[in-house]
């Protein structure tokens, strides 16, 4: 079991600016309704997962650094009655209007004999949101606000010093879209100066709640407000990973969000600054800073490659050539796999000033490497001016951080996240079937019974078309 001491103080450090000591920042995280629970307790079993590979590619004392880095950010460590190390805790907390997921999640946790999640650290009601933001947010999330910012606090009071937040949920659903959604501003109110990234789940094109677009348009028009990051994941590109690199033949949830907790952990675990080589002690804040220099610029994706099983992974022999050639187009053309990309896109296009360029333009991008053979990953090709705003400093246009340590069962792994134009690409179709939906007044009942007006909904419809507008400029 890895197990190491771990100080607590009950007076964290809430900060928006780099902290000069070399103190690693802790991580709370929030996990919001059936698909935030879920994840959630994937991303922690992928966490203790990584720390338990048996071929690190690391000195013992470089391995036993990263292990501890990654405790202190993610968990407490328990004692038991007669002082040995306990399981590891969690820095969590879990909502959701229905107990079912909670039960689950925790009695899960408990089972994998590493981990568990903190007692009387779980909100859960007899009754779910109904797939109703407005019932999320005008009524179910007033009521728990006293209990979870309550929960959270005593989480924030065991951190030597607090990094943020991670918000997980969905914009589909009631309860992580509009309870998610109200306790953000909620934690936003009461923890100015903390970072707070919301990783949110976005549906399926042909959709699996007919009322999805108007959860999702109005969630992510309030997340804009008080959110320092949003990361949008797709479920559509999670089934397209699950079924042509990892072979799946029928694609659950769980599946789904394993791959979500794949490659969350590939961005939070530790790492260094390759221009410096310091350690990245607050990896919420330092990755924030990098991806979302400007407010009206919030929306992130994550590209990942090599994405296979165990199996295919030890008789694959990656290069990092040919890793990062793969990523960089799946870049250009938003594909979710490396497999079926369109190489017809390319930045050497000419593109007439002022047109609109084919492939996807970033404002900014973070490349994480992790693995052996490092001085051998050349990432000119992310360092391409044309892949970026003509306005953004070749400086802050593209970041790398790197670690030697393998990541899982890959030898060498490469993780981009960027603040690109493809992240507003589904939001067109939100606002396009929302709008249809508003026109003709379906279902607009059920919201204003919980007090939603339709300036609501035109202010909402307003601030993702501006969204559309400023990312469609880049």
């Amino acid at each position: 079991m890895v197990a190491m001491t771990l100080t607590t103080v009950l007076a964290p450090c809430l900060l928006k600016t780099p902290q000069a000591s070399p103190t690693n920042m802790s991580v709370v995280t929030l996990q919001l309704g059936q698909c935030g629970n879920q994840i959630g307790g994937e991303f922690y079993n992928t966490l203790l997962q990584d720390l338990h590979i048996r071929n690190p590619h690391v000195s013992p004392r470089a391995n036993e650094n990263y292990i501890q880095e990654a405790i202190d950010r993610f968990f407490v460590e328990c004692k038991t009655k007669s002082g040995l190390a306990g399981l590891l805790e969690a820095r969590a907390v879990m909502v959701d209007m229905e107990p079912k997921v909670i039960v689950q999640t925790c009695q899960l946790a408990r089972r994998s004999g590493l981990w568990r999640y903190p007692v009387n650290q779980q909100l859960c009601h007899q009754r779910g949101s109904g797939n109703n933001w407005a019932n999320g947010f005008l009524s179910c999330g007033p009521k728990a606000k006293e209990t979870v910012m309550n929960m959270i606090r005593k989480e924030a009071e065991k951190c030597d010093c607090l990094g943020g937040f991670l918000c997980l949920m969905s914009v589909a659903g009631g309860t992580g879209s509009g309870v998610g959604a109200y306790l953000t501003r909620c934690l936003r109110d009461v923890y100015p100066n903390a970072f707070i990234l919301n990783q949110v789940i976005w549906p399926y094109h042909t959709g699996e709640v007919i009322v999805q677009n108007y959860n999702a348009l109005l969630t992510l028009s309030n997340l804009y407000q008080t959110s320092d990051g949003i990361l949008l994941i797709n479920n559509d590109q999670l089934q397209d990973i699950c079924t042509r690199r990892l072979h799946i033949k029928q694609v659950t949830f769980e599946n789904m969000n394993c791959v979500v907790a794949d490659q969350l952990t590939s961005l939070l675990q530790p790492v260094y600054k390759a221009n410096t080589g310091k350690t990245v002690h607050n990896c919420l804040g330092d990755m924030l800073q990098t991806l979302t220099p400007h407010p009206e610029y919030k929306l992130l994706m994550v590209k990942k490659t090599p994405q296979v099983s165990e199996k295919v992974a030890a008789y694959n022999s990656d290069t990092w050539t040919g890793l990062l050639k793969h990523l960089r187009q799946m870049q250009l053309a938003d594909s979710a796999t490396d497999e079926g990309i369109n190489w017809s896109l390319s930045v050497n296009d000419d593109v007439p000033r002022g047109a609109a360029v084919k492939y996807n333009r970033s404002l900014s991008s973070l490349l994480m490497l992790r693995g052996e053979q490092l001085a051998t990953a050349d990432t000119a090709l992310f360092q391409d001016q044309r892949l970026y705003t003509p306005w953004t400093l070749p400086e802050l246009s593209f970041t790398k951080w790197y670690q030697p340590r393998s990541f899982q069962h890959y030898d060498k792994s490469a993780t981009l996240v960027s603040n690109s134009q493809m992240t507003a690409k589904p939001l067109d179709h939100v606002v396009s079937r929302a709008w249809d939906m508003f026109s003709a007044k379906a279902f607009f009942h059920q919201y204003c019974d919980y007090g939603l007006t339709a300036s609501d909904f035109l202010d909402s419809f307003a601030c993702l078309e501006q969204i559309i507008a400023n990312y469609a400029s880049l």
